[in-house]
């Protein structure tokens, strides 16, 4: 079993950051060896990848996101971060991180995140 708990949303205005945390545990986990995603959902839209981070730290973006976001790892704190930056109203969505473990996937509470105009 895996374990994650994502904080940091909260309200912001537009232009604001925002850095989100997922901090993971399991007894079978070793997270310095699983990548790491951040996925959001707003109302009446689908899920989607914000960004990956590979266990060797190699990071992809959302297009939406590209060069607003950045995704990083601690694997000594078990945590992967998203820093947000200049945000928009079009950001406002809850944040998951997921990862998996051989063939499962495992999914945090999510965070809100909401951006005022």
């Amino acid at each position: 079993q895996v374990q994650l708990v994502e904080s940091g949303g909260d309200l912001v205005e537009a232009g604001g950051s925002l850095r989100l945390s997922c901090a993971a545990s399991g007894s079978t986990f070793t997270f310095s060896s699983n990548a790491m995603g951040w996925y959001r959902q707003a109302p009446g839209k689908q899920r989607e990848l914000v960004a990956h981070i590979s266990s060797g730290g190699i990071a992809t973006y959302a297009d939406s996101v590209k060069g607003r976001f950045a995704i990083s790892r601690d694997n000594a704190r078990n945590t992967v971060y998203l820093q947000m930056d200049s945000l928009e109203p079009g950001d406002t969505a809850v944040y998951c991180c997921k990862t998996s473990q051989g063939y499962r996937e495992y999914w945090g509470q999510g965070t809100q995140v909401t951006v005022s105009s």
